[in-house]
C-alpha cells in the first residue's frame, strides 16, 4: 500500500513537472520581445555574475604571483649576466691601468737625463731574488747591449744599484739596499762625504768620518763617485744628525727610490767605476738567471 502511495506521488510529481516545462516553451516560442527562457538566463547570469567577479578578485592575485615568480628567475639570470659582465669589464679596466702605469714609467725613464749625459740602456726587471733578503733583480739587457759588471743603475727617482752580474742578454743588478753594498755619497748641503750602507730594509744607513758640521732633516745625499756614477740621487736625511767626539756622524736616509715599485731601470753603459774589473772569467761561479719576461 505504502509502495503505490510512493509511486503515485512520483508519477504525480513527473506528469506535473513536464506540463509545467511544456507551457513554459510554448510561452517562449509565443512571446514577442525577451521570452521567460531568457528571462531565466538573464537572472541566472545576475545572480552568479557576483561570485564571478569574486572569483576573478581570488584568482587574479594567484594568476600574478605565478607570472611574478616566472619573472624573478628571468631578472635572476639576467642579473647574474649583468654581474659577469661588470667583472669582465673591471678585469679588462684594471690590465688597461695596468698597461698605462707602465707607458707612464717608461716615458719617464726614456725622458731621464743620465748624469752627465752618459750613453744609457733602458731595460725591463722581469725577475727578482728568491726571497726577501736576497736584495738583486735581474734586467732584460746583458753584454750583448754593452752592460758590463760595475755599470750603475737607476730610475727617474735615482740610484737603484748596480750591475754585479752578466749574461748575454740578462743582468743581474744588486740594489743598495742589500748590507753588502757601500755607496759613496755627498751632502749637497754641506758638502760633507761620507758612506751609504744598506740595512735590508728601511733607511739607509748614513756614515761620515770626518764631518765638521752637522746635517739636516731633509739634506739632499747624492753619489760621490768610485763605485757609482756622480751626482746621482740617492736619497734625503730622514732626522737631523751631528757628530759626537771621537765618533763618526750616523744617520738614517730615506731612499729616493720605492725599491716595491720599480719596473723599468737605466743602465749608464757610458760610465765605468774606478775599480772596473771587466766580465766574469771563466771558472767564476755562475747564478743561474731565470728566463727574461717575454712581453717586454
Amino acid at each position: 500500500m505504502q509502495s503505490f502511495r510512493r509511486f503515485d506521488r512520483s508519477t504525480s510529481l513527473f506528469i506535473g513537472l513536464l506540463i509545467v516545462s511544456f507551457l513554459t516553451a510554448t510561452v517562449d516560442v509565443r512571446s514577442q520581445g525577451a521570452g521567460i527562457g531568457d528571462t531565466l538566463r538573464d537572472g541566472t547570469q545576475s545572480l552568479f555574475s557576483p561570485l564571478q567577479q569574486a572569483a576573478s578578485v581570488v584568482t587574479r592575485p594567484v594568476v600574478g604571483f605565478v607570472d611574478g615568480i616566472s619573472n624573478i628567475a628571468g631578472l635572476t639570470d639576467e642579473n647574474e649576466r649583468l654581474r659577469d659582465r661588470v667583472r669582465e669589464l673591471e678585469s679588462q679596466v684594471q690590465e688597461v691601468a695596468g698597461l698605462q702605469n707602465r707607458l707612464e714609467e717608461l716615458e719617464r725613464i726614456n725622458g731621464l737625463d743620465p748624469p752627465g749625459d752618459v750613453a744609457a740602456v733602458t731595460a725591463h726587471i722581469f725577475s727578482v731574488g728568491l726571497s726577501p733578503f736576497d736584495h738583486i733583480r735581474w734586467i732584460n739587457r746583458g753584454s750583448e747591449d754593452g752592460v758590463v759588471v760595475g755599470h750603475t743603475v737607476v730610475d727617474e727617482d735615482g740610484l737603484v744599484g748596480r750591475v754585479d752580474f752578466v749574461h748575454a742578454t740578462t743582468a743581474r743588478v744588486r740594489l743598495i739596499t742589500d748590507t753588502r753594498n757601500g755607496v759613496g755619497v755627498r751632502d749637497l748641503d754641506t758638502n760633507e762625504t761620507g758612506v751609504i750602507e744598506g740595512q735590508g730594509t728601511g733607511p739607509l744607513r748614513l756614515r761620515m768620518f770626518t764631518a765638521a758640521e752637522p746635517i739636516e732633516e731633509g739634506h739632499l745625499i747624492v753619489t760621490e763617485g768610485g763605485r757609482y756614477a756622480p751626482g746621482v740621487v740617492v736619497g734625503n736625511v730622514a732626522a737631523t744628525a751631528e757628530a759626537e767626539a771621537g765618533f763618526s756622524l750616523i744617520a738614517e736616509v730615506t731612499p729616493a727610490v720605492d725599491f716595491g715599485r720599480i719596473d723599468f731601470v737605466k743602465v749608464l753603459v757610458g760610465w765605468l767605476p774606478s775599480e772596473f774589473t771587466g766580465p766574469v772569467e771563466p771558472g767564476d761561479p755562475v747564478p743561474e738567471a731565470p728566463e727574461p719576461f717575454q712581453g717586454s
